[in-house]
Parts: C-alpha cells; structure tokens; sequence
C-alpha cells in the first residue's frame, strides 16, 4: 500500500506506486532459498505490478486508507508451474511515528500498518493437486479475504509531495492460487515504492504562507514579513513588530512607536536634543528648570518665577494684553498625536499640554480653537466622531490643568478632511503608518479676544 503523507491541514492524499511481490506456497518459495526444492528453484523472485491509494488524515498518530493493487505471479518448481493476475483491495491503518515522536513535517517518517481487504485470482498453470497425484492443467478464478501487515518510511520532499518505501506480509483465507488445495496457505511479501501527493490546500487566513494550524499570529496584516510561526517579524525584540516600528533596530516601548528613550523623558531619543537628561516635550526633550518652555540649554534666565512671560532667551518681557508672543504661538503650532483608532493621550504630549496650560493662562482673554483630526482609515462616520473625541480630550486635560475662563476652548472635529500629508491609499497600511500618523493629531488656532469672566 502506498504511504499517508496527509496531515491535519491537507487531510486527503492520493498515492501512486511500482509493486514487486514475491509468493511463498507448495511450488516454489520466493521470499528467500530454503531446502524444500531443487537448487535450481531456491533463488528469490520479484513479480511485478503496480497500485493506487487514497488515504485520510485521522489524527497525530493515526491515518486510514483504501488502496488497490495489481501483481502477475508467477512461480514453478521442477514439474509444476502456474501464472497468475492477483489484485488486492485493503483498507486499514497506519500507526505513525512522524506527528508523535518526529516532527508531522519531518523528512524521514516511519510507520506501521496493518489491513485487511480481499484478493482476486486468476490463475492457470500445471500442477498435482495434491502429494503422489499425477500433474495435471488447471484454472482457477477466486475471491478470498485477505489480510496483511508491514512497514515503510516516508520521505517528505514538501508541503505537497512525498516518496516512500515499504514492505509487507500479505495472507489470504485460499489455497488455490497454485492449483493445489492441501498444505499451507499461500503468503505473499509486497514490497512498493512511489510518489504521494497532497490534495487541497492548507487554510491560511491571513495568507501569510504559514497555515492556520501552525500560525500563532493568524491575522497579520497582508504583506507583512512574517516568521516561521507567521508573526510578524520583531528586529529588534521590543515586542513591537517592524511594521509598526518607528525605530526596527533598536529596542523601544509602544508608547515611542517602537523607539527608544534613554533618559526617560517621554520624548523617544530620535526626536530629543537632550536624550540624557530629562525633559519635555515641549522643548524637544531637554530639562526647563523654571517651566517657562525655554530649555535650559537655550535659557539665559533659567530662574524665571513661574508664570512669567518670557522671550526666546527665557527672560521676563513685557507684552500688551492682546499680543500672543512668538513662542507661544510656536508652542501652540505643536500637534498632539494619537495612537490608531484611539483618543487617548499619552505621557508625551501631556507634558506638551502642562506647557500649553502655562501658556494659556498668560493670555486669559484669547480663543483657542482645539481641532481634532484623523487619518483616512475608517468611515466617514467613524473618523468624524474620533476628531471630536480627541479635540475634546484635549479640551478635558487642559481644564485639570487649570486653564482660567475654559469656555474659550473651542473644540472642532474634522474627521480625515484636512490630512497634513496626502495618502496614497493604494499602497499598503504598512507603507503609508508614517504617513498615517502625523495625520493623527490636535492642532491649536488662536481665535479673538474674548471677555474673561471676571471682566
């Protein structure tokens, strides 16, 4: 019989395979020289034929078949001869030990069977049909039930085709095959070698190329790399996939997109002009000792009471009421950004809002308009209600940070209708996540002046 190859995602298998038989009865003994006929009669022999099998997949350990094969024997000692068509139909099981003690996809694949079937014979020849009886012609065409048992190997050259070899030892319930009807029953050793090929095709959901069975990551996102257990691949080890990492090769956390921040500032070190020592991210990262949004490195008043205004060199000035200074309208020209499908702020631009809080509370009498933006992916609907969520979480942050007279914070949701940077949206999400996520954000626009509540 030919071998199952099948496994638990390709579950049938078709099988084609060369046969040679060798027969053991009263007038010759093929299987190996014995003393029972003349020397010239004591050699091996082959008779040659050919089968097909359809095999299913069962479990780790166990597979089933159904398989058809076709043999000539023939067989003659110094008075009697015969030839014969001998076909079989077996069905059985296999006992594997590739998918228990060997890997299911490993190359070599030992396995045990064990069938039981029937047998057709047609056969003609010369024989006595019993001991001292005269040698006489004879026909014979039977049916008999028939059973056997043996062993292989497989050897798997892919996901889809595989050899073997096997042999096995094949006994049948008549006596007749050799025109004589007394002594032993006949036995039969098969030995087959051939090809096999998997039908069908493993389920791959995510089409990956790593079968669902196997893919401990089964909804990566298509086009992305993926490994043998079909996650996609992490460079670097930080957890966070190189698809969605702003910094593949360095170890990061999920709240930097992947980057790295070696002074723990919130600011990943790619984006800080200070990435050893602490900062804000209002000044790229670097420490504002007195909180006047002027890194000390550029600060030449470094002591500054808090609330003061001050100047691009970190000294108090005096401005008129109505006038927004330079660096808060800077300031003010930062985006907050979000995370994909999400209004939440992170650390990071908190410590942005503490100085936009600061900054407000210097111009009291001024608007601000706080206008929520996202990127293309999604509905209309969707993004339009998530611009509105994040203009507003702004809003709710910079009121508990202590903003005076908060009913000048205006908050306005666009949706994705004014992207910072078009999007060709026929590339994939991995292409185009930079893209994407500048897209995400807050901005600020100062408006009027307005009464404050005390006026």
């Amino acid at each position: 019989m030919a071998t199952v190859a099948q496994n638990a995602d390709q579950k049938l298998n078709l099988s084609i395979y060369g046969s040679a038989l060798s027969y053991k009865g009263e007038v010759q003994h093929q299987f190996w020289p014995n003393n029972k006929f003349s020397e010239a009669y004591l050699e091996p022999r082959l008779n040659w034929g050919g089968g097909i099998g359809l095999n299913k997949y069962l479990s780790a350990s166990f597979d089933a078949g159904l398989h058809l094969t076709y043999n000539k024997v023939k067989a003659s000692n110094p008075n009697e001869f015969f030839e014969a068509d001998l076909g079989s139909t077996m069905i059985g099981l296999r006992l594997k030990a590739y998918g228990t003690l060997l890997k299911e996809d490993a190359f070599i694949g030992p396995y045990l069977s064990l069938y039981g079937g029937g047998v057709y014979a047609n056969s003609a020849g010369n024989a006595a049909p019993a001991a001292g009886m005269p040698v006489t012609p004879f026909t014979e065409k039977f049916v008999s039930l028939a059973g056997m048992t043996g062993a292989g190997i497989r050897f798997r050259f892919t996901d889809n085709i595989n050899a073997f070899v096997e042999s096995t030892w094949m006994v049948t319930d008549s006596d007749k095959i050799d025109g004589r009807d007394q002594g032993n029953w006949e036995q039969y050793l098969r030995h087959n070698v051939g090809l096999s090929f998997n039908l069908g095709k493993a389920k791959d959901t995510d089409g990956d190329g790593i079968p669902d069975r196997k893919d401990k990551c089964p909804d990566t996102p298509a086009g992305v790399q993926v490994d043998e257990y079909g996650c996609p691949i992490d460079t670097d080890g930080d957890s966070i996939p190189d698809y969605q990492d702003q910094c593949p090769t360095e170890a990061g956390t999920a709240d930097l997109g992947g980057c790295p921040d070696r002074d723990g500032d919130g600011v990943a070190d790619k984006d800080d002009a200070c990435p050893d020592e602490a900062g804000t991210a209002a000044t790229n990262g670097c420490p504002d000792s007195d909180g006047d949004g002027i890194a000390d490195k550029d600060d030449k008043c470094p002591d500054t009471p808090t609330g003061t205004e001050v100047d691009a060199n970190g000294c108090p000035v005096k401005v008129e009421p109505v006038a927004i200074d330079e660096h808060t309208n800077k300031l003010l020209q930062e985006k907050v950004r979000f995370a994909f499908g999400s209004a939440d702020l992170t650390d990071q631009f908190k410590l942005y809002l503490d100085s936009v809080a600061v900054a407000l509370n210097k111009y009291p009498e001024h608007e601000l308009y706080i206008n929520g933006h996202t990127d293309h992916v999604g509905s209309e609907q969707f993004n339009q209600k998530l611009s509105e969520q994040r203009a507003q979480a702004v809003k709710d942050y910079l009121i508990t940070k202590g903003v005076e007279n908060p009913g000048r914070l205006i908050t306005q949701g666009f949706g994705e209708t004014s992207p910072l940077i078009k999007v060709n949206e026929r590339l994939s999400l991995r292409r185009t996540a930079q893209e994407r996520a500048r897209n995400r954000r807050v901005e600020f626009e100062t408006g009027q002046q307005v009464k404050t509540s005390d006026q």
